[in-house]
């Protein structure tokens, strides 16, 4: 089981918006002790979305999909979600409630008058895949919804961030914090991938339960200091109980490759122009 987000909608395919709820989504679960798996961006297309979903429900993924939940022309995910699965939309009782309360609110006299066209249109978005469960939405009311580990919620952050931390804090409680994982790694200077290679394949095979990774940059000018500097993110990731021991044979074995390793601290200290404090 993996966690995955599909973040629809042609605006972000376009450049019109950039997406926010990827690195949103990474946070949310690093709290929990949880990492994502896979991310997938897929336009306004319903062909394409309907192919898609039916792909990851036929996974056991936990899956977040954001955006085209709507009741516009160009909102698909509802209906896509429906097709996926073979169901019929329905309109679900406790989101008609729900959108009517919302209705209610907004009203000068507070009352849902559902004889306009316009609030009874509005019911539409509470129509949902038969055996859906509504996903609680905090800023307006107007739910998402969730069927079996896919849970559905609108392309505003404001909306869909509060969502997501619910179905994980919901549903997924005993999945927290339940893979011990800890990660360490240096900027490496003057040495090239290839030859740190054997280095990395050898600690992964002495270390079961242990990721080397590499990250090369050609220099970050514009973040200033040593990142302007060609260099190569270089560290372990994994079990914290042999994360300490590789991350040792690693910078060891740098030292030995006759690289220059500059630390996570003194890399933030030369970077802000302060000196990291004695221990």
């Amino acid at each position: 089981m993996a966690v995955g987000i599909i973040i629809i909608g042609d605006e972000i395919l376009s450049g019109r918006r950039h997406d926010k709820h990827l690195p949103k989504l990474i946070e949310l679960l690093t709290e929990r002790g949880m990492q994502l798996g896979w991310a997938e961006y897929v336009g306004d297309d319903p062909a394409r979305i309907t192919a898609t979903l039916r792909r990851t429900f036929a996974s056991d993924d936990i899956v977040f999909v954001t955006g085209g939940i709507g009741a516009t022309p160009d909102d698909h995910t509802r209906q896509c979600a429906a097709a996926a699965l073979n169901v019929p939309l329905v309109l679900t009782p406790q989101a008609e409630a729900l959108i009517m309360e919302r209705i209610a609110d907004t009203s000068p006299d507070g009352v849902a008058d559902m004889t306009q066209a316009d609030n009874r249109h509005r019911l539409k978005m509470g129509e949902f895949p038969v055996g859906a469960r509504v996903l609680p939405n905090p800023y307006n009311k107007i739910p998402g919804f969730s069927v079996e580990n896919h849970h559905f919620m609108p392309g505003f952050p404001v909306m869909a961030w509060p969502m997501m931390a619910w179905a994980l804090d919901t549903y997924y409680a005993d999945l927290h914090h339940l893979t011990k994982h800890t990660e360490r790694s240096v900027l490496v200077f003057g040495l090239a991938e290839s030859t740190l290679t054997p280095l990395m394949e050898a600690i992964e095979a002495e270390y079961g339960g242990i990721k080397v990774f590499s990250l090369p940059s050609v220099g970050d000018a514009e973040r200033g200091a040593v990142y302007a500097r060609r260099h190569i993110d270089l560290g372990v990731k994994g079990d914290p109980a042999l994360a300490g021991a590789a991350f040792e044979r690693l910078v060891a074995g740098v030292e030995a490759l006759g690289g220059e390793i500059i630390h996570a601290a003194q890399a933030v200290a030369l970077l802000e122009g302060t000196v990291p404090s004695a221990k």
